[in-house]
């Protein structure tokens, strides 16, 4: 493990230099164990995909300390934990006006648009990280057949609920804010929830599946969803 400081309260934990599924199983595990047996003064742990940070209260602890509890950690904290990840499937209304750049996405990889969704509703997902914007989930496993650069220029509104493919990833925006995700379809379903908690719908760890319906069908269960 590499340790250095974020600010004057906060310590990084880098795991790894690259995404991966292991990398991403030790980011997790340390998360789960600091979790289980917080230190005196440590406030959160933040998972990203090869780091994990550790706010702490400095007016408690030092630098050093932390350092050196950190280094002293039992081989276990890395490799094992204790909570099980949840599967959210997400309805996605692909293409039209829900997905402007469906079509661009499958010229890019010499597909059609129908098969780019074929190829997105089958994969099995992993969330890595939550961020850039609350309850943002950067999810991996995409396949690297329906993978497209981001956009040139970034939209300045992107719609809440807009699902978009940058490199070999794919994501859901859970707020309206400026994006250069490729958009290829929307969801009823509600990413952020901000009067629940946590507010949050995924997290870091968890699995997502993504199914399609008609137009039809995401007004019905936008209805749905807004009643929960």
């Amino acid at each position: 493990m590499e340790l250095y400081p974020l600010g004057d309260s906060a310590i990084v934990i880098r795991v790894g230099n690259e995404i991966s599924h292991f990398n991403h199983q030790t980011v997790m595990a340390l998360v789960s164990y600091l979790e289980d047996n917080p230190f005196p003064g440590m406030i959160e742990c933040v998972p990203s995909f090869t780091t994990v940070t550790v706010f702490y209260d400095a007016t408690r602890t030092t630098y050093p300390e932390v350092q050196d509890l950190l280094h002293g950690l039992p081989n276990h904290a890395l490799t094992s934990t204790t909570s099980d990840p949840k599967t959210v499937d997400i309805p996605v209304c692909y293409g039209g006006s829900f997905g402007p750049d469906l079509e661009a996405v499958a010229a890019h990889n010499n597909l059609t648009p129908d098969e780019v969704v074929a190829i997105h509703t089958g994969g099995d997902y992993l969330v890595y990280m939550i961020g850039f914007a609350p309850g943002f989930p950067y999810i991996g496993g995409m396949s690297e057949k329906i993978a497209a650069p981001r956009l040139p220029s970034p939209r300045l509104a992107i719609p809440v609920g807009s699902v978009g493919i940058a490199g070999e990833q794919t994501g859901v925006y859970p707020i309206e804010t400026p994006g250069g995700w490729r958009l290829i379809g929307r969801t009823p379903l509600a990413l952020f929830r901000p009067n629940e908690n946590p507010p949050s719908l995924l997290n870091a760890g968890d699995h997502v599946r993504f199914y399609a319906v008609t137009e039809e069908e995401y007004e019905s269960k936008l209805e749905e969803f807004s009643r929960l």
